[in-house]
């Protein structure tokens, strides 16, 4: 039974009452990201032996409890996980997300996703909506790296209910060709990143493989380093080749002589994954005889649209 206030507005007789809300002092609640209210993202090491064996399956690479996330992240907003599938079998992911992105490791496979089919292969890449869903079907044993914004959702409450671009494909001739491209450029040697990033047509504001997610291939050159730089996006980084002597150096602050200050070092697997959390400086080297390749996949669609991804780089 109802009731009318003044305003025409329905008052419930038997109604929740509401809630009494909190006031916090400004200083005391303007930043509360540390360890007692919102944990920072933690630096963390995914090794290629979480998936290189066993059943088909998915691994999550949930870092939820030390982020305090109410459903697994690797992020704040992102999810990234491995996929292993048996020749013969299939796996389907549906997660609540506007957003998946994968990588090829290894094997070959086709896949359905909503109306559209399509094959793919060690070295692809494809992103499709999260509303659609997927099947995944293994013509033999296949890996993959799968980052979903699932995290995301979850926070806000809301379900993916609209699809906002079609299923693209990134064949891995296409890839090597464009890296190679910039590869042979004569400024190669002075850019901070030497890679390409992929982008779906209907981003073009964004240039980024979804309205959300980012993703990028990129080469470090036998006996080189990339020099620091910055970013407000995630990065949930997946090694695809490399020789020991390659690894990472990662700090919140750089020091005067523009170098990263007290930083973390991160040694490099082939077929590893490991974060970098937003904000951080962070620098690549490889100090072996063989070139390294990476793929970052980050939230920074979402961020260069809010105008918030803040990318610089050192000097």
């Amino acid at each position: 039974m109802t009731t009318h206030t003044r305003s025409g507005l329905p008052l419930l007789r038997r109604a929740t009452p509401v809630s009494a809300g909190e006031i916090h002092e400004y200083s005391k609640a303007a930043n509360p990201v540390r360890p007692s209210l919102t944990p920072p993202v933690p630096y963390h090491f995914f090794p290629p032996s979480l998936y290189n064996a066993g059943e088909t399956r998915t691994v999550p690479l949930d870092l939820s409890a030390a982020l305090k996330c109410a459903a697994p992240a690797t992020g704040p907003g992102l999810l990234a996980s491995f996929v292993r599938i048996l020749p013969g079998e299939e796996i389907a992911l549906s997660p609540n997300a506007t957003s998946m992105a994968f990588y090829v490791i290894s094997g070959r496979g086709s896949a359905v996703s909503g109306t559209t089919e399509f094959v793919w292969k060690e070295g692809d890449f494809f992103a499709v909506p999260g509303p659609d869903g997927i099947a995944l079907e293994a013509e033999q044993t296949a890996t993959l790296y799968h980052v979903s914004d699932a995290p995301l959702l979850t926070y806000l409450g809301v379900t993916a209910d609209q699809r906002r671009f079609d299923p693209v494909l990134f064949p891995a001739e296409q890839a090597q060709a464009a890296l190679a491209e910039v590869m042979a450029h004569p400024a190669a040697a002075e850019r901070n990143r030497v890679s390409v990033l992929l982008a779906a047509k209907e981003f073009p504001l964004t240039r980024t493989i979804t309205h959300v997610l980012w993703a990028m291939y990129g080469s470090i050159g036998a006996r080189s380093a990339q020099k620091p730089h910055r970013h407000q996006s995630i990065a949930l980084d997946y090694i695809v080749s490399c020789a020991p002597g390659c690894y990472s150096l990662v700090g919140e602050t750089l020091n005067e002589a523009g170098q990263i200050a007290n930083p973390v070092r991160v040694d490099w697997e082939a077929g590893c994954a490991f974060v970098t959390p937003p904000g951080h400086w962070h620098a690549h080297f490889n100090e072996s005889d063989q070139e390294a390749r990476l793929i970052p996949m980050q939230d920074a669609g979402l961020q260069t649209y809010l105008r918030t991804l803040d990318i610089r780089f050192g000097v």
